[in-house]
């Protein structure tokens, strides 16, 4: 089999779809396909040895028992613009290529994120790197934004001065806020993609990660359609247990047999609850 090229794919090549309030995120290139997993498990040659629905039950198996080196096989390549600070969640996943915009070589565009109302938030008061849900009154709001701004403008008005003045660029941008939108060429393989959007798309994960995260997954199910699907149903639809866990669900008609306490026991029934909102339809 040749290069793959899926229609859908080549349809949104080079489109920037929007993400916050200046962000985006573009579909550069890729390389492989559904049939590039199917080709690279069987080691085969050709197209069409296999039917639809065997290929697909291929895919499924395939992730399913964690057999993931054939989706290694698909690259995906992004451009991606975000702020700063979500950048520095993002690079933690080093399992990809990434190629930055530089401040050493070019002068920072004065573009800031302002999260909108609806995304300001009290901390939570029993996760420390969390969010409340607590609702934030509206003047509360507008008095963030007005001071994220103010001190936004402030901020580049110094790095603008400081360019005016001669200074390198390297030096003078070392004030620029954490909200500053940055820039990156960023590719991966389809296993350590599906490993970062599981982490990313959590509800857990922080929101401004969240939607980019979200996206991308709206663009590689144009590319791997089958494969999402099955990611779907097994990585971001599925509840794993712990050996012990599953000796307390085969116990659980048996109060007496249940032996968890404390901290496992709420990790235990939290998952019970999971299951059930899933399920519960």
């Amino acid at each position: 089999m040749a290069h793959c090229t899926v229609p859908e794919a080549e349809a949104i090549l080079d489109k920037s779809f929007p993400v916050l309030d200046k962000g985006f995120v573009r579909l550069i290139d890729y390389l492989g396909s559904d049939d590039r997993i199917v080709q690279a498990a069987r080691v085969s040659y050709g197209e069409g040895t296999k039917s639809y629905r065997k290929d697909k039950g291929l895919i499924t198996y395939l992730l399913r028992n964690d057999h993931t080196s054939p989706f290694e096989q698909v690259n995906i390549t992004f451009h991606i613009k975000m702020p700063i600070f979500v950048a520095r969640q993002w690079i933690r996943h080093r399992t990809a290529r990434v190629n930055e915009i530089s401040g050493r070589y070019s002068v920072m565009a004065d573009e800031s994120y302002i999260p909108s109302d609806e995304n300001i938030s009290y901390q939570s008061s029993d996760n420390k790197q969390g969010r409340s849900d607590e609702p934030v009154p509206s003047e509360i709001c507008e008095k963030v934004k007005k001071l994220i701004e103010e001190d936004q403008k402030r901020t580049y008005a110094v790095y603008q001065e400081l360019l005016d003045m001669g200074i390198a660029r390297e030096l003078a941008r070392v004030n620029l806020p954490l909200s500053l939108y940055t820039e990156w060429y960023w590719q991966m393989d389809l296993h350590n993609l599906f490993h970062f959007l599981q982490l990313r798309m959590d509800m857990h994960a922080q929101y401004e990660i969240r939607v980019f995260a979200k996206t991308i997954f709206e663009i590689v199910k144009k590319i791997c359609p089958v494969a999402c699907e099955a990611f779907e149903d097994y990585r971001l639809g599925g509840v794993t247990f712990t050996h012990g866990e599953i000796e307390q669900i085969t116990a659980i008609s048996d109060t007496e047999k249940c032996t968890f306490t404390g901290r496992e026991k709420e990790n235990f029934l939290k998952k019970l609850r999971v299951i059930a909102g899933k399920f519960d339809r």
